[in-house]
Formats: structure tokens, sequence, C-alpha cells
């Protein structure tokens, strides 16, 4: 059954993307979505689900088992008028689709000198924590975000989930969706069904702060959250920072705060060489080095390949592993 307009509801994360997706096919007849046994299975995480009732199969298009292939309709399809929403089942799924994102998606505004664009979502859960086999864990935003010509989206919770969705779908270049898959059921939050689109390439303040900052992005969001209520108990007033859109990067919004805090803690899930919070240390290196009392930490997942099933645990920076590099920040730099 299709959601009922304008009510705010209580929603896990899946459900507000499957919302998103209802009130957005229902506005622009141009949107259509695609992926394996996304019709009448609903999806792997059931995020599609009503989508085949409501609007037909000639909008809700069950692919073959070929990530290629759904990444190349996606793309012929945006460049004729429609808009497709491609779901990929797992992170780890996602890397037959690079080819056709970077030598096609990436490459089309300006291989046609701006005759063409290429209006394409493509939705896939990311990182780790539930359990899953090989391939089903991975950490793939910095190998996206290093591609020219793409947007990279992580939203963190219900509200943000539904609001970046509709503003990726309505986003005239292609954009990648990578959704926090542990916490796709974690907790609840009031959506509003009002069709309002969050902007892009901007960074959430969800927290004020004035002793130190916490940045972060998806799953880890939680963690650093938790992270902040247990340092609030000690008298540490956290700024929580929320990326939301890694590329195009918001550094002025994480500058800002920097500037005021004189201390940051960068959390991020993937392993740690090359990783994003590398790229927002050395831009806060570059532009913001004498705001700092003391050196970027990062935390992270390790240099290796995610452990399977419930030796996850082990990878997956928790709260205890933030407060320990949040330590030797106050260390160096202690509260005044």
């Amino acid at each position: 059954m299709a959601p009922t307009p304008n009510e705010a509801q209580n929603l896990t994360i899946i459900e507000a993307i499957n919302l998103a997706l209802h009130a957005e096919m229902a506005r622009d007849p141009s949107v259509l979505v695609l992926g394996e046994d996304i019709g009448k299975n609903g999806g792997v995480f059931r995020a599609t689900v009503g989508l085949l009732d409501r609007f037909g199969e000639d909008r809700v298009v069950d692919t073959p088992l070929a990530e290629t292939l759904v990444a190349a309709m996606a793309i012929g399809l945006s460049t004729q008028g429609f808009k497709p929403v491609a779901e990929i089942q797992f992170s780890g799924f996602l890397y037959p689709c690079v080819d056709q994102v970077v030598n096609h998606a990436t490459r089309l505004r300006n291989r046609t000198r701006g005759r063409l664009s290429c209006p394409l979502v493509i939705r896939a859960p990311n990182w780790g924590g539930i359990h899953a086999p090989e391939h089903h864990s991975e950490s793939l935003e910095t190998t996206f975000a290093h591609m020219p010509g793409l947007r990279v989206v992580c939203p963190s919770n219900p509200a943000r989930a539904y609001g970046l969705l509709l503003a990726a779908i309505r986003d005239p270049d292609p954009v990648i969706f990578l959704e926090p898959t542990r916490c796709y059921r974690l907790f609840k939050q009031p959506v509003e069904d009002h069709g309002e689109a969050l902007p892009l390439d901007t960074c959430f303040v969800e927290r004020e702060g004035t002793d130190l900052t916490l940045v972060s992005w998806g799953a880890m969001m939680h963690d650093t959250r938790l992270a902040a209520d247990r340092l609030a108990e000690e008298g540490i007033g956290a700024e929580v920072i929320d990326v939301a859109t890694l590329k195009p990067l918001d550094m002025d919004t994480i500058l800002a705060s920097v500037a005021k805090t004189g201390r940051c803690v960068i959390v991020q899930e993937s392993p740690r060489a090359g990783g994003w919070a590398s790229e927002i240390a050395a831009n806060l290196a570059e532009h913001g080095l004498l705001s700092l009392f003391a050196p970027v930490m990062r935390v992270s997942g390790y240099d290796t390949v995610m452990p399977l099933a419930r030796s996850e645990r082990v990878y997956i920076p928790d709260v205890d592993r933030i407060l320990k590099e949040v330590r030797k920040v106050f260390e160096i730099a202690p509260k005044s």
C-alpha cells in the first residue's frame, strides 16, 4: 500500500527510502526504478515494496542478475528523458558497474559539450554490520568519490534518507546513493512526506559544541552520536557534523567548526589508507592548520578485507575506539 502523503510517520531508514521513491514516482512520471528482484519481491531489503502494484511494470523493471547491465540500462534511459533509480543489491556488487559509471555516466556531459546529461541514481547498501558473506559489506564511498563528475551521497538517518534521495533523483547528473545497511532498521524518526528535498553538497551540523569537532557520515554517524553523548556526560561539548554528501565536499562547514573547537576527530568505517577521512584531514592541514590545537585524529576500519559474519564487530569502529582517539586529542590539547 502506498504511504499517505503529508502524514508524519515514525519511520526507519529503509521505510523512508521507500516513501521517497513513492513520492517522486508519483510526482514525476519520468522517474522509474530498475534492478534485481525489485518488483514482485520488493528488493532484497524491501526498499521498493509497493512500487510495482502502484506504478506498473513499465516503471518498475526487474532486471537479469547482471549489474553491468543494470548500470548500462540506467545510463541509456537517462539520455532519453528518463530519471532512472537503479538498485544494486549489495555494495560489493557495485564493482561491475564501475566500467559503465566511470567511462560513460560521469563523462557524458563533457563528451557531448553539455548537450546530454545523465540524471540517474544508483542506490546500494554500504558498509558492514549485518554479518553477511564476502562482497556484501564493502565500504566504497571513497572509490566513487574519487571519480570526477559523480556525486556521492550517504544518508545517516530516516529524514535525511528521504530528503537526500529526492534531491539525488532531481539532480541532473549521476549520483551514487550509499545507504547504511546496519542502520536500515536500527531506529525510527519522524518523517513527513512533504516532497521537499534536502540540499546536496552540504554538511549537516546536527549538534553544536565548543570543545571538539566529530566528523562522520553514513553508518558511523550512529556510533559518533553515541560518543558525543558520552563526552557530554564528561563535560566535553562535541560538535557533530554529518558530511552527508562526500562529493562535492563541503569543507566550509567543517573548517568553520574546527575554527571554533580547535580539535577534530574523523570517523569512517572504510579501510584507513586513502579513505575519505584522509581527504578531510588533508584539507584541514591546508586550510585550517592555524585553528588546530592538536593533530587531526582518524578512526577507521583496517587495511584488510572485511572479515566474515560475526567477526565484523572486530573490524567496525565503535564508541570506545572513537573515545580512545578523542582522549589522545585532549592529552595533547587539554580543555582549558
